[in-house]
């Protein structure tokens, strides 16, 4: 009887080849033992089938190879002469009782010449995508009939056990080429790293989950001058000028206990024995939970920047000086002339207030830096208001009452705010709700899109009507609140008292 395949699959007509090629690739054929385990499978096969010759078939694109062989010394024959090719495509055993009366192989050269194959019993060998890759088989130079049942079984048994030695040496291979890969990856990432680092002008650093250092870039090297050993674990810590060394490390114990980024400056001792000041900041690396596995960070050399810094601090402490004392003139000349011209008295009065109101705004905005550090009072509304209104409090009685939101001003917008905040207080302790003993203002600070809303409300003082006609302190409003600041104004006349809404856009209150 003779078995017929399902379709003809002769060299890259099979559908699907090049899929097929690309998973037969993944098999090594040189893995440690595998040949002779195949061999031996083979020889069993062909005692099981009693037949000379057994083989472990691998069909390539142009060649089939015996990758496990009894009973020949083949290693392997064109595939276009290959009967494993036919087989593998099958889903049960192929058999060929006589390959000289089979239309399929009757020409071919291994049945008209050397071995001159008669009978041929092959199973597919199918890997575990499903692409067939060759087939075990047994060979005999007579014809015979077909295989015994037990014959079938054990060539079935032994064709899935060498598949499973193929599969095994390929999740070997797989593993092996994925871990030379890895390897091969993390060099070159390495390598890349060292160079990134070591170009850039910063001095770099890396550390452990616990922050000792491990790593430091040729730059901190020839910072400090000395061998990297010198600066591992905790030991860059005796590079750190004595005098920062406490706050330096207590910033680094901070920052790793509590996995959050790093950041200060100290003075470094460089390989010339002078210490520099370099701005450290570091990031920790997390791991899946959350917690640092490592920390990677900088220093930057801002010598230069900080003498820079403390060289314009002190320009600007002796202009400070200077403009304070310039209000302090500005004040006395009016107060000389004042004496000397009492029908001004009153008008001059109330300039020199404004002169004196300019100097305190002047002092919530200038700038502090070493002893007198920057604090939340030279840049915050809130602040300057309650310095700027504090001589109209009634003592222990909070006279106004400020409240909202706090907003950030600069230099720029403190003068217009200050003249403008000091003509509503003037205005109401002559006439307003704090020219009474139970009069009171509140100013309320808010937010509205983009712009600060400061509402002024006076209440428990004399009924004031409306005056159309403006005098200097509210044309100074107006000049502070609309041409300065380019906000607005809005006037209500409430029975409760004056209500005076100012909208300044939020981008003017500070740069």
């Amino acid at each position: 009887m003779v078995c017929v395949t399902k379709r003809d699959t002769r060299n890259n007509e099979t559908p699907g080849e090049q899929a097929r090629l690309e998973v037969l690739a993944r098999y090594p054929r040189a893995a440690p033992d595998l040949q002779s385990q195949l061999d031996r499978f083979a020889r069993l096969a062909a005692q099981i089938c009693k037949a000379p010759v057994g083989l472990v078939s691998i069909v390539e694109q142009d060649r089939q190879v015996f990758v496990g062989r009894s009973g020949t010394e083949l290693l392997e024959t064109p595939r276009d002469w290959s009967f494993c090719a036919h087989a593998m495509l099958r889903d049960d055993a192929m058999i060929v009782p006589d390959a000289t009366i089979d239309a399929r192989f009757r020409d071919n050269p291994l049945v008209t010449g050397q071995p001159g194959i008669r009978f041929y019993a092959g199973q597919p060998l199918v890997s575990a995508e499903g692409m067939p890759l060759g087939s075990f088989c047994v060979i005999d130079t007579e014809a015979r009939g077909d295989l015994t049942p037990e014959q079938r079984e054990g060539l079935e048994t032994l064709s899935i056990a060498a598949m499973g030695l193929l599969e095994k040496a390929r999740e070997e291979s797989s593993s092996e080429d994925f871990a030379r890969s890895s390897s091969n990856r993390i060099t070159e990432l390495q390598q890349r790293f060292e160079f990134l680092s070591n170009a850039m002008p910063q001095l770099v650093w890396m550390t452990d989950a616990e922050g000792r250092v491990d790593y430091l870039n040729r730059r901190w090297i020839e910072f400090v001058g000395l061998p990297a050993e010198k600066s591992l674990g905790s030991r860059w810590l005796d590079h750190v000028h004595p005098d920062d060394r406490a706050h330096t490390s207590l910033a680094w114990r901070e920052a790793t206990d509590a996995g959050q980024l790093y950041e200060t400056e100290y003075r470094l001792r460089h390989a010339d024995g002078e210490h520099r000041w370099v701005l450290a900041r570091g990031m920790p690396m997390l791991r899946e939970d959350g917690r640092p596995s490592r920390w990677i960070g900088t220093c930057t050399d801002i010598h230069e920047q900080r003498e820079s810094a403390e060289r314009l601090e002190i320009l600007s402490r002796e202009l400070n000086h200077r403009i304070k004392n310039i209000f302090a003139v500005i004040g006395g000349l009016i107060s000389m002339t004042l004496r000397g011209a009492p029908e001004i008295r009153e008008k001059g009065s109330e300039l020199q207030a404004r002169v004196l109101a300019l100097g305190r705004a002047h002092d919530f905005v200038r700038t502090h830096r070493g002893e007198e550090i920057m604090h939340k009072a030279y840049t915050s509304l809130q602040d300057m208001l309650a310095a700027l209104l504090e001589p109209y409090q009634g003592g222990e009685v909070m006279r106004i009452e400020i409240s909202g939101a706090d907003v950030q001003i600069d230099d720029r917008s403190a003068t217009p705010l200050a003249l403008y905040f000091h003509e509503l207080a003037t205005n109401a302790a002559k006439y307003g709700a704090l020219s009474t003993d139970e009069g009171a203002v509140s100013l309320t600070l808010r937010h509205a899109d983009d712009d600060i809303v400061m509402i002024w409300q006076e209440r428990g003082g004399p009924a004031i009507a409306q005056n159309a006609e403006k005098g200097f302190g509210a044309k100074l409003i107006e000049l502070s609140i609309g041409r300065q600041l380019g906000g607005s104004l809005d006037y209500d006349w409430t029975p409760e008292g004056l209500c005076v809404t100012a909208t300044v856009p939020m981008r003017l209150m500070a740069r």
